[in-house]
């Protein structure tokens, strides 16, 4: 049966996605034969000390009051290096490390000495929607009296915890020293993998009651039936015999590996398939930029036979067959918040997103007739530049209004309007090169060296300041902004752009260092993720449904600028990297924050309502901002186009969406002192109805602190002609293809 149902990765793809790539023929897989036993359980790798980090340029060192210590949560090893801020797994280093994680398909949550797993359930209402966490089986050692209920509460500081012994981008491994269990978290295992490394006797305990326990007669496979209509699998590197109560089994003693997985459905087909991968597990999983809008997965393996993964709905659309071996199994499928999670069956996966060219002005220019309106409007803008007139100490805040002046720019050099430029680049000198030097007397650049990052003055003394930059939130929107204007000074003033050039690196490299950890005063990408293919903010706060992220344009535009900054440089390995990490942040904001009517993704009452997620987390859905209440759909729509730029037209390409969002959001533009959300309204509007954007674009009395009228009519005017636009896929190959290479 498993081999009729196994197809090539292409075949399968819901119908959104059809329309982007044309599937190949199928191809029939061959399954292997039967596995051999596994070999005995290996020993755990030994951690050795990492060479202290290196890096050309450092700002000065910070003494933070405000973060915390990390070396409770960390093994030894890993100290002596950058260590994540933003990670999949950053709950499991904060406060007591017990809040849960979303570990594709499971919830998973550590206490002092066991690990629960939860399949959750979703809640789901117009306003939100969230996984439930619910302690389904919990594993520990017999005699290390497990929490039954997974809650934990707080370990003192003497209390035995898990320490995280290794992680890397698609894995993290938690040791508890007291009981011998180490469990391999994998992203994307249908299966948790627990390995015993001594003989001691294992504990799994469920909230739930055990209708039945049953084991086939080599005593390594266990199916465990309970009353909330789930069926877990249990299976053991070598025999084992539980014996059980109401709500737990122990076993004899053991050593090796145990991998427990919820069967996802009623069908046979899925126990089938889980049997045949039970014995293959990934021990740790590494993605590489290996080119230009191209990232590859390779799992370090253990065990015998293929390796089994799960592939969420961006994985398949962007999976590569033809450059790879996998097998996608249609019909294997978990349920989860980002959509159906698919087999996927290999140990190197190929993922390319569509190519972006990232540009300084817009793609079709502006037509000479409509240059002078642009003009006179950036003459005034020009003018009111002043260093003085700066009242904000805040890194973002002053990071959108040197970024709103670096446009003017660029602009002027669309429109061959250079006489302000000049003007431009001293009033950039002059408000970029305190934060450069350590002579703003406001707030400043410093240098973490307990975690590895910038951090800022008011940061490292107040958690509060600067949206919690100090404790690592937002880098990639507030570091974005500053590269934005130091790529564009650099550009018409090279000599300038020379001096500053370390700095100017060292800021990049703080979210965007490639390198591993042992190498850089930085982690290896601070924001972006690449399993879910987007950024996280969040930093270290600990959050019970894991890291979020608001603006996806505000990240998009932290890749760009350091593309941009590559440009200006000269650097082609910055700008590929820049773009290929743009393009998948604006995939995936196409894919998770834009909510199109009628799509399936979410629940229908969710989807209903909203067009547009407020604040995504990794196990939450929420309508709402940070800073304002569902029903400001004005800034809802803002804050995912803000700031205004060439390559919003990506991010925005599929015009059908775009009118259903302006449509959506117009009823909120009735509330008095809005302007600046507003422009970004209109914005929008003038991709498929110019001539109304342009009237409301010019009636507006004011403008978003990173937006100018110069930009708003730069961008109107910079739009295709109806007939360029009038595609039938909403014109969004019609764009797209001026940004192919």
């Amino acid at each position: 049966m498993v081999k009729k149902l196994l197809r090539k990765a292409q075949l399968f793809v819901t119908e959104p996605f059809r329309k982007r790539r044309r599937p190949s023929p199928p191809r029939p897989y061959n399954p292997p034969p039967p596995s051999p036993p596994p070999p005995p359980f290996p020993p755990p790798p030994v951690a050795m000390s990492p060479p202290q980090p290196q890096f050309p340029f450092v700002f000065p060192r910070a003494d933070s009051t405000v973060l915390p210590d990390p070396s409770p949560f960390f093994a030894p090893g890993l100290l002596g290096a950058p260590l994540p801020t933003n990670s999949f797994f950053q709950n499991f280093a904060l406060n007591s490390g017990d809040q849960a994680e979303y570990i594709h398909p499971y919830l998973v949550k550590p206490s002092p000495s066991s690990v629960a797993v939860s399949f959750p359930s979703r809640f789901a209402t117009s306003a939100f929607l969230y996984q439930v966490f619910t302690a389904d089986l919990t594993v520990s050692a017999a005699s290390a009296g497990g929490d039954g209920d997974g809650g934990g509460g707080d370990a003192g500081a003497g209390a035995p915890r898990h320490l995280i012994s290794s992680y890397s981008d698609l894995s993290v491994t938690l040791d508890f020293a007291a009981s011998g269990l180490r469990f391999v978290l994998a992203r994307g295992s249908p299966y948790l993998t627990c390995l015993v490394n001594r003989g001691v006797e294992v504990a799994i305990a469920t909230i739930h009651a055990i209708l039945s326990l049953s084991s086939n007669s080599s005593r390594t496979k266990h199916t465990v039936k309970l009353n909330n209509n789930q069926t877990w699998l249990v299976y053991t590197s070598s025999p084992i015999s539980f014996r059980h109560s109401l709500n737990a089994m122990t076993s004899g003693r053991f050593s090796g590996v145990i991998r427990i997985a919820c069967l996802p459905d009623a069908g046979s087909f899925s126990e089938e398939v889980l049997d045949r991968f039970s014995s293959s597990y990934a021990l740790s999983g590494d993605a590489v930029l290996t080119r230009p809008f191209c990232v590859e997965y390779k799992w370090e393996k253990r065990g015998w036979g293929d390796l089994l993964m799960l592939a969420h709905p961006l994985h398949v659309q962007l999976l590569s067959p033809d450059d790879c071996g996998v097998t996608v199994l249609e019909d294997f499928k978990y349920r989860s918040i980002d959509g159906d999670l698919v087999g996927v069956v290999g140990d190197s996966w190929v993922l390319k997103s569509d190519p972006v060219s990232v540009t300084w002005h817009s793609i079709r220019g502006v037509k000479e007739e409509s240059r002078d309106e642009i003009i006179q409007a950036l003459s005034r803008d020009v003018k009111s530049l002043d260093p003085a007139a700066i009242t904000t100490a805040s890194s973002y805040f002053y990071g959108k209004l040197i970024a709103r002046a670096a446009r003017l720019a660029l602009i002027a050099e669309e429109v061959s309007y250079p006489e302000v430029i000049p003007a431009v680049g001293k009033y950039l000198k002059s408000t970029i090169e305190p934060w450069l030097d350590g002579t703003f007397s406001g707030n400043g650049f410093l240098y973490d060296a307990k975690w590895g990052g910038i951090i800022t003055k008011l940061g490292s003394k107040n958690a509060g300041e600067d949206f919690g930059f100090g404790l690592y939130n937002d880098h990639h929107y507030h570091l974005g902004y500053f590269l934005y204007a130091i790529a564009v000074l650099a550009k018409i003033d090279p000599a300038w752009g020379r001096k500053y050039r370390p700095q100017a690196y060292s800021m990049m490299a703080d979210f965007m260092n490639l390198g591993r950890r042992t190498n850089s005063n930085y982690p290896r990408l601070r924001c972006f993720d690449l399993y879910t293919l987007h950024s996280w903010a969040g930093g270290l706060t600990e959050f019970a449904d894991g890291r979020n992220q608001e603006s996806t344009s505000e990240a998009v535009n932290g890749y760009y600028s350091a593309a941009l900054m590559g440009l200006a440089y000269g650097d082609t390995h910055l700008v590929a990297v820049g773009s290929t990490l743009a393009a998948m942040e604006i995939q995936a904001a196409q894919t998770w924050w834009h909510v199109r009517e009628g799509d399936t993704l979410y629940e229908e009452v969710f989807t209903k309502e909203n067009r547009v997620v407020g604040v995504l987390w990794a196990s939450k859905r929420d309508s709402g901002l940070w800073f304002a209440g569902a029903e400001r759909k004005d800034c809802r729509l803002g804050i995912q186009v803000l700031p205004l730029l060439p390559i919003t037209e990506v991010l925005f390409s599929d015009i059908q969406f775009v009118k259903q969002l302006v449509d959506w959001t117009y009823p909120a533009l009735s509330r008095e002192g809005i302007e600046g959300w507003k422009g970004f309204v209109y914005a929008l509007e003038g991709i498929y109805d110019k001539g109304s954007a342009l009237e409301k674009v010019r009636s507006l009395s004011g403008f978003d602190d990173g937006n100018s009228i110069s930009n708003l009519l730069w961008w109107i005017h910079s739009r295709g002609d109806e007939e360029e636009i009038g595609c039938s896929d909403g014109g969004k190959y019609c764009w797209f293809g001026h940004y192919c290479h």
